[in-house]
């Protein structure tokens, strides 16, 4: 290992060593760990509601700050979006919301938070749809409400309700 000599004190210190061990003399600079690259990108369209994108889509980090990107739109898509329509990883839809962990009027996703019909791996809403399902009328494998149609619980009310629903949406969708 080559030697070389403190400018400080003179004594014999390593050519690798960050400062004297004999003064402490700082004999190099630490090096600073590289910038933290952020990634991110995002579009908003041009038409605007209200001051509103009519559009946003955004996903990561803004690469200049690193915060996170939120999309905020009357149609926001992102991981973390709110706007009246959103579909997002994470998000705030007042009419409809689709992703992972969603609120909204009316909500789709794994969690969906609804106030009018969810439907969820855990859904909420006037009408919910799920594995556990909280609402006025519910169907789930575990339901809670006032009118249940569950593995534990059928009450004829709900079934009806759904049944009545279900042909409702199969009219919809034609023959």
């Amino acid at each position: 290992m080559p030697l070389t000599k403190c400018p400080e004190c003179g004594g014999q210190v390593s050519e690798d060593a960050i400062a004297c061990p004999h003064c402490g003399h700082p004999l190099k600079v630490a090096e600073q760990p590289p910038a933290r690259r952020y990634r991110g990108w995002q579009w908003k369209s041009k038409a605007q509601v209200l001051g509103v994108p009519f559009v946003h889509i955004a996903w990561g980090r803004d690469p200049e700050t690193g915060k996170l990107l939120v999309a905020k739109g009357v149609i926001a898509i992102g991981q973390f979006a709110i706007g009246l329509i959103t579909i997002a990883q994470f998000g705030v839809g007042l009419l409809f919301g689709f992703g992972q962990f969603v609120a909204g009027a009316y909500a789709i996703g794994q969690v969906a938070l609804a106030v009018k019909f969810g439907i969820g791996q855990v859904a909420t809403g006037y009408t919910a749809i799920g594995q556990f399902a909280f609402g006025w009328y519910t169907l789930g494998q575990l339901g809670f409400g006032k009118y249940v149609w569950s593995m534990m619980h059928k009450d004829a009310e709900a079934v009806e309700y759904f049944v009545t629903l279900w042909n409702g949406i199969k009219a919809l969708l034609g023959p």
